[in-house]
C-alpha cells in the first residue's frame, strides 16, 4: 500500500483506534499517544496486511502499543514523596520572629489612623471580608466604606513607605 492508503486508513479509523485505546488506559492523554504509536507502526507495515482485515489488525496493533506501554511503565522507578515532605521548612524561628515583628509594626501603623480607618483595613484586607460585608458591619453604605478604605490605605502609603522592610508588608495589605 501507498501513502495514500495510509492517509484514508487513519481518517477512517482514527477515532475507532482512540476509543479503543482509552478504553483500555483510561486517560485521554496516553490513549492519544498510544493512538499516534499505533498509526507510526502501521506505516512501517501496513503493505503486508490485507484491506479487509485492516480494523483489526490496528487494534491489535493498538493492543500490543498500550501492553509495550504498560510494561515500559512498571520498569520505571517512582519515588517516595517523602523526600519533599524531608526539604526544609521555609517557616523557621527566624522567619516567624521577623512576621511578628512586621504585624507588630503594621498595627502600630493602623493604630494612628482614625478608629473608622482602622476598622475598614481590618475588615477588608486583615480579615478578608467582602466590601459589602465589611460596609454593613460598619454601618455605612458600600460607596462611603470605599471611600474610607481608600483613604486608610493612602495614609499608610504617604506615611510608611519610606520605611524600607516595613512598606514591603504595607503593600502586601494595600
Amino acid at each position: 500500500m501507498n501513502s495514500d492508503s495510509l492517509d484514508q486508513v487513519y481518517r477512517e479509523y482514527q477515532i475507532d483506534v482512540y476509543r479503543y485505546l482509552l478504553g483500555l488506559c483510561k486517560d485521554h492523554y496516553t490513549a492519544e499517544d498510544l493512538a499516534q504509536e499505533t498509526f507510526c507502526r502501521a506505516f512501517i507495515h501496513l503493505d503486508k496486511t490485507q484491506n479487509d482485515k485492516v480494523k483489526p489488525w490496528l487494534f491489535r496493533v493498538a493492543y500490543h502499543a498500550f501492553i509495550d506501554k504498560t510494561r515500559k511503565d512498571s520498569r520505571q522507578k517512582t519515588y517516595d514523596t517523602d523526600y519533599f515532605r524531608t526539604l526544609p521548612d521555609k517557616d523557621t524561628p527566624e522567619t516567624r520572629l521577623m512576621t511578628s515583628e512586621n504585624k507588630e509594626e503594621l498595627y502600630e501603623w493602623l493604630r494612628r489612623l482614625s478608629a473608622e480607618q482602622q476598622e475598614a483595613i481590618r475588615l477588608f484586607d486583615i480579615h478578608g471580608y467582602s466590601y459589602r460585608e465589611a460596609a454593613e458591619m460598619m454601618g455605612m453604605k458600600l460607596s462611603r466604606y470605599k471611600i474610607v478604605l481608600y483613604r486608610a490605605r493612602q495614609r499608610l502609603k504617604q506615611n510608611y513607605q519610606s520605611v524600607s522592610p516595613a512598606s514591603s508588608l504595607v503593600s502586601e495589605v494595600i
